[in-house]
């Protein structure tokens, strides 16, 4: 990714785009907070886009953003997971300019960071992680598992954070073993983190559910999750509502929730410990019964 040139950031808060990742206030590891629950840990998605491949446009008007994301809270969600460029897993995502995904953001995310509940940024920009940082927000998402940009690495280890490594490819190669794929490419992920002195604990993996992968490497990759268990960090999966469901049971993306929730027990059964959800009510249902039924063995 080219780095586009220094843009003032909204709140006076100093430019964005220079220096990427300037020295700032470091802020505590609020994972380790997380993952002490001893419960599967929920992300609940807040998509601020036109195009994404669930909900785009639903939630593009600020009101309904603040709404949703209220909503998702008071469900139980762990974590808002918010995202001003659509990343679409399966290709015709529409590329975003830095001003246009910051237009987006700005009247959303300060008002959803002080709702209290740890905020992750959705974004493919080290600028905007930057901006969005200097704002509040805990973790930040990197759908591109810090390979994309270098400068994404930077900003999170000098602001402490933690980050979502997430496995991605360009297309998805069915001959191709994915589980050994998604291993090599978290050991790059991983050493560009640590060039970057980002802390080993304050790393989250995602095996990337739909992105670069058929059908069936996404369901291999959801029924394998503890293959990526020897890193020794806790992994995040996003099955909701992907087009594997439908290869499954013929679907509309907002009719998936039963293959997004069937996923997602799998993932937790199998050893994820962040689950990142369209659906949070009906997803912390579910997997509150599984554990459930998992201790009563």
């Amino acid at each position: 990714m080219t780095m586009t040139g220094a843009t003032d950031s909204p709140g006076d808060d100093g430019p964005i785009g220079e220096p990427i990742g300037g020295p700032g206030a470091r802020l505590p590891n609020i994972l380790g907070l997380l993952l002490a629950k001893n419960r599967p840990i929920i992300m609940g998605v807040l998509n601020i886009t036109p195009d994404s491949f669930s909900d785009g446009g639903q939630f593009i008007d600020p009101e309904l953003a603040f709404k949703h994301a209220k909503q998702m809270i008071e469900e139980g969600a762990d974590i808002i997971d918010i995202g001003a460029e659509s990343t679409r897993p399966y290709g015709g995502a529409k590329p975003v300019t830095l001003e246009e995904e910051l237009a987006r953001l700005q009247p959303v995310l300060p008002a959803v960071v002080q709702m209290g509940v740890p905020v992750s940024i959705d974004t493919l920009k080290p600028e905007v992680a930057y901006w969005a940082l200097g704002l509040g927000v805990r973790i930040v998402n990197d759908v591109w598992g810090l390979q994309r940009d270098p400068n994404m690495a930077r900003v999170v280890g000098q602001h402490g954070v933690p980050v979502v490594i997430m496995h991605n490819r360009y297309k998805a190669e069915p001959t191709i073993s994915i589980v050994s794929d998604i291993n090599a490419f978290f050991d790059y992920s991983l050493g560009i983190a640590e060039k970057a002195g980002i802390s080993r604990d304050a790393i989250v993996l995602d095996p990337g559910i739909g992105f670069g992968k058929t059908p069936e490497q996404s369901m291999e990759a959801i029924a394998k999750v503890g293959k990526f268990q020897h890193f020794g960090l806790p992994i995040l999966v996003g099955a909701s509502r992907k087009r594997f469901i439908h290869s499954v049971s013929p679907s509309e993306p907002t009719n998936r929730i039963g293959g997004s929730i069937a996923a997602h027990v799998v993932a937790y059964m199998n050893g994820a410990s962040i689950i990142r959800t369209h659906d949070v009510a009906e997803t912390i249902q579910a997997l509150r019964v599984a554990a459930a039924l998992r201790n009563s063995l």
